[in-house]
């Protein structure tokens, strides 16, 4: 029997302590023992931190290799992937490290507030002012008569 993917949802809303760690909601740690990929990125042109459970991360390179687009575009996709992401884990007490470079990029502060958002199959790690413009962002979102948003 297939294991369902992990769905993420909701925000939250936390405190970085000084060395750069936020607490995980319940909801969105692995299994314990499971690592997790983090992803400098971007949503609706909002830097952000994704992160995804290992599964979800190799998917991308599923996707990738499945396209129908040139075979040199694959590579560079692939490492341009492999390039703004790393393995970590998340500790026992429920903390994420977010290395401090990654934090300066996306305008984390130590000490600072830090927002934790649901994005069905991965979670972003955000500025407060961030996740306010990508909310606006999908509200105004095309939703193709759906009605869903």
């Amino acid at each position: 029997m297939a294991v369902s993917p992990k769905v993420y949802e909701s925000d939250y809303d936390y405190k970085m302590d000084p060395k750069y760690r936020v607490s995980v909601p319940v909801a969105f740690r692995p299994d314990e023992g499971d690592a997790v990929r983090l992803q400098i990125s971007k949503e609706h042109e909002e830097r952000v931190i994704k992160v995804f459970t290992l599964e979800a991360f190799e998917d991308k390179f599923r996707q990738i290799e499945a396209a129908e687009i040139p075979q040199g575009n694959k590579n560079k996709l692939a490492g341009a992937l492999r390039m703004t992401s790393k393995q970590v884990a998340i500790s026992s007490q429920g903390k994420l490290t977010i290395p401090k470079d990654w934090a300066d990029k996306i305008g984390l502060k130590a000490d600072g507030s830090v927002k934790l958002a649901g994005r069905d199959s991965y979670y972003v790690v955000c500025t407060e002012d961030s996740f306010n413009r990508i909310s606006e962002a999908d509200l105004n979102m095309d939703d193709g008569g759906l009605g869903v948003l």
